[in-house]
């Protein structure tokens, strides 16, 4: 792993060592302490200090560094922290565990077909499904239809007791309550709590036509908005959309012409109603008719009626990684707990993430902190080197291809789509808070060699770092290039 030069002999103490062997190991230290040159210059301009940096880079399945720059020093991970909880969920409950959601038509179904009443309950209960999106929710209700259920002469009763995550506000973290990656888990996350505005031009009219999926029941959106010949660089501002009101999403704004057809997903303003409002509105669009409510409830202990089943674990993380879904991270780390304590809480997440880390990484967990298991946090700690190793231990396991395959490609996909640095030629988790940046994964390098990928600034200027980054990218991707690759 990362070469610990504070736990490295001295060139003095050298004689306990076969002399070359010592010169060796002191020369590869040396080159392993400092930071490129072309980096050094990138926190010069940035007026970053050295120590905001931490890094490692090191050949994929070898245990010698090529550079370990404060490795054992704890940082703000922010999305990074996403790499400790997929890994230990492809660990843990394999790439191909599945999330069920059952379902009980609890009660007789008169007159079954077209017309038929449900006299009683229709029952649904969550595991954490975190891609219970709208298409599922919707396909979930058409089952129930058809099963000969048009009428549910009673409620729609909601069990949410797999979680406790607590109730918390989504403005807390940064103030942005309509922020989609603000909205908290639950154990029935209908479609993230969310709200997908698509703005599209209607120019004989004037207007941009706004439709709002999904439909909730009781909202009303505004159906136009005022076209104008304005950039489209800022065109959300420009909507001037009010969000606060749990009964309107109004706009008192104008939508620039040139941007065409674009989509604003918001976190519903009011939460607790969001599961009532969707459900509501999407039997009744269906042509369903409820006479009760959507409520929460206990389901019963009887087989379901039916059950729905997740997209497997493999194709979660995907969302989660290649696009930083905080929403997912959380709903995975507290399944992490419901699966291994019974219960999905916030403190049985922590101790089951951080018994695994530790099991898997030992002494490298000095220092880490697990909050919510997605990296949205002031108080998360992981250092480089935890990282590191963890990136080494994926590579050489059975959920390699997974992992790797969730991590945006630079240059192509995910949150590295924009980045033209090394493009296609690295796999690279993302993290950004207000004061963090960083990228950690694997670079494929001109030699052929592949190297585990590690770098973190924390500072209140850390965006400022982002070209640091990139130029040790460049650097690590651009190693000896006439070297073949080492053969053993």
């Amino acid at each position: 792993m990362p070469c610990d030069h504070r736990k490295m002999p001295s060139i003095t103490q050298r004689f306990a060592l076969v002399p070359a062997l010592a010169l060796l190991l002191a020369g590869a230290c040396a080159q392993a302490r400092g930071l490129p040159t072309e980096v050094e210059a990138a926190l010069d301009r940035a007026k970053l200090p050295r120590d905001a940096m931490v890094a490692v880079v090191q050949e994929v399945g070898k245990p010698a560094v090529r550079l370990s720059w404060q490795p054992d020093k704890p940082m703000n991970p922010a999305s990074l922290m996403k790499l400790l909880t997929t890994e230990a969920a492809l660990e843990t409950l394999g790439p191909a565990y599945l999330w069920l959601t059952p379902v009980w038509l609890q009660g007789t179904v008169n007159n079954p077909g077209p017309q038929g009443v449900l006299e009683g309950n229709l029952v649904i209960k969550g595991s954490g499904d975190p891609k219970l999106v709208m298409e599922r929710t919707w396909l979930l209700l058409r089952r129930v239809q058809q099963l000969g259920v048009h009428e549910i002469r009673g409620d729609i009763v909601l069990d949410r007791s797999a979680f406790k995550a607590g109730e918390q506000n989504p403005g807390d973290f940064d103030g942005e309550a309509s922020k989609p990656q603000n909205v908290q888990p639950d154990a029935l996350l209908f479609s993230q709590r969310s709200v997908i505005l698509t703005f599209t031009p209607d120019i004989p009219r004037g207007v941009a036509i706004v439709s709002a999926d999904a439909p909730l029941n009781g909202v009303r959106v505004d159906t136009t908005v005022p076209l104008t010949s304005g950039p489209c660089a800022d065109w959300r501002a420009g909507l001037k959309a009010e969000l606060q009101d749990p009964a309107r999403i109004h706009f008192t704004g104008n939508y620039p012409v040139v941007c065409g057809e674009l989509n604003w997903p918001i976190a519903y303003a009011d939460p607790k109603s969001y599961n009532e409002r969707l459900l509501a509105g999407m039997w009744r669009e269906m042509g369903g008719v409820l006479t009760g409510s959507v409520k929460d409830g206990i389901a019963p202990t009887t087989l379901p009626t039916f059950t729905v089943q997740s997209p497997a674990l493999a194709e979660v993380i995907r969302d989660i990684n290649k696009y930083s879904n905080n929403t997912m991270a959380q709903q995975l780390f507290l399944t992490l707990a419901l699966t291994q304590r019974g219960l999905g809480t916030p403190e049985n997440a922590r101790d089951v993430l951080g018994q695994w880390a530790k099991t898997r990484f030992g002494t490298a967990t000095k220092g880490l902190v697990i909050d919510n298991g997605s990296g949205l946090s002031r108080e998360t700690r992981v250092s480089a080197d935890l990282l590191a190793r963890l990136l080494q231990s994926a590579w050489s396991g059975p959920s390699m291809p997974e992992l790797a395959s969730s991590l945006p490609v630079v240059g192509l996909d995910g949150t590295l789509r924009r980045v033209q640095t090394q493009t296609g030629r690295a796999h690279l988790k993302t993290g950004s808070l207000r004061d963090v940046v960083g990228m950690a994964g694997y670079v494929l390098a001109a030699s052929g060699r592949r190297y585990v990928f590690v770098a973190m600034v924390n500072h209140p200027n850390a965006q400022g770092g982002r070209p640091a980054i990139e130029a040790l990218l460049q650097w690590t991707a651009a190693d000896a290039k006439s070297a073949p690759p080492t053969a053993d």
